[in-house]
């Protein structure tokens, strides 16, 4: 009999500055949904989450974050525990409906070892109380609570220390009440597909970085480009430090702008250039969770088509995929932004439609940041993705951004 291993997709979980602190890692199988829920078959779900992570070693740990793992009362007594590093991961423990002795218990013994417990799906009776003492996180879900619920539930709760997470915030007005309620953290498709607004112009600090793309995209001389770069010392700065970043693994130190375009050449210079695209962000108040979402979804992009393309290709899935997002960073409709901007009919198709040779694998990174990874499967099998390939190069995607610093 084969072993099973599961699709891992995540989802950010953020504190109240739209800082990344962890993420909740959702599980599918390549067949049937088991979810981050494991609804249909808990000890099945069990079974492959067990499989899945022991043929990753520690990979799966990504930098400082947090790793949110959903267990029903049923997986807490299991030694697949053992496996995990409790320092950083935290359990999501669904189904909690009784709090006996034995269990509580399970979940001081868990807390003692270092691990979070956060209660997901809780709802506080005289029953289930007892839990809120073993207990760093409560997950509310906003949609099936509804938003005029929460003040209450959410006060009642400031009783006990425990963070409060907003779970399943999908639109902007969502996100603004939860703050305004006064809950720690936040989780929800919002943040992965945020909401496009319309600028009328585009912001100065991506006006420069724009210029600069379509130089190297015309070939300009290096002496213009420099002349350019020196007019932004602070972009200049941030290339150099991203160029010489643990990510890029060169072996020498890039001292120049000229010394980079000898050592990389123009092709790997602009992807570089879109990495500043997306990072100038930070200086327009974007929010840090999207930005890095950017990045980690050129690199899963980039990742997730190695095995089947090469060399200017696969610097061209890296641009399709940070610049996926750009709409939402620039707030202005993708097309507008496109006319701006030089690129290959196959980065336009893949952006605009997700069609060409590029666009399958961008929807597939997509379908990684969508918690029902309904559409997981479908691509891996067109694109000859095996699940340990996906959470290999998801997990890889993570980890390069965190040592990028982004």
């Amino acid at each position: 009999m084969t072993q099973e291993h599961a699709f891992i997709g995540r989802q950010p979980i953020l504190n109240r500055q739209q800082q990344i602190i962890g993420y909740e890692l959702l599980f599918r199988l390549n067949k049937d949904a088991v979810s981050a829920e494991f609804s249909s078959d808990m000890q099945a779900g069990t079974n492959v989450l067990v499989n899945t992570i022991s043929n990753m070693g520690t990979d799966w740990l990504v930098g400082s974050k947090l790793a949110f793992i959903n267990v029903a009362e049923s997986m807490l007594e299991s030694n697949f525990l053992e496996l995990m590093h409790p320092q950083r991961v935290v359990l999501e423990v669904v189904e909690t409906t009784h709090a006996t002795p034995e269990l509580l218990a399970r979940l001081k013994e868990l807390r003692n070892q270092g691990f979070g417990v956060a209660l997901d799906d809780f709802v506080l009776t005289p029953q289930t109380a007892p839990f809120m003492e073993y207990a760093n996180y409560i997950k509310l879900d906003i949609q099936q609570l509804g938003l005029p619920q929460v003040p209450a539930l959410s006060k009642e709760l400031r009783k006990f220390p425990v963070l409060q997470v907003a779970e399943k915030v999908e639109t902007k007005e969502e996100f603004k009440q939860c703050l305004d309620i006064g809950l720690d953290c936040f989780q929800g498709y919002y943040f992965a597909h945020p909401e496009t607004l319309s600028a009328k112009v585009i912001n100065p600090s991506y006006a420069n970085i724009l210029n600069l793309l379509n130089m190297l995209r015309n070939n300009a001389e290096i002496r213009d480009i420099e002349n350019a770069l020196k007019r932004d010392v602070a972009l200049s700065f941030k290339l150099l430090r991203y160029i010489n970043s643990v990510g890029f693994g060169l072996s020498c130190e890039i001292q120049s702008f000229r010394h980079a375009v000898t050592i990389l050449g123009y092709q790997k210079l602009y992807r570089w250039l879109t990495l500043l695209l997306v990072t100038a962000g930070a200086e327009t108040g974007a929010p840090p969770a999207l930005l890095k979402t950017a990045v980690t979804r050129g690199r899963l992009v980039e990742l997730l088509g190695s095995h089947l393309l090469d060399g200017q290709d696969r610097d061209n899935l890296f641009i399709v995929g940070m610049f996926s997002l750009l709409d939402v960073l620039l707030d202005m409709p993708l097309d507008r932004i496109l006319e701006t901007l030089i690129l290959p009919e196959s980065i336009t198709d893949a952006l605009i439609n997700r069609s060409g040779m590029y666009g399958p694998f961008l929807e597939l990174a997509e379908a990684c940041e969508d918690p029902e990874m309904s559409e997981v499967p479908r691509l891996t099998e067109q694109l000859q993705i095996t699940p340990d390939m996906l959470n290999r190069a998801h997990v890889q995607a993570l980890s390069w951004v965190e040592e990028l610093g982004v």
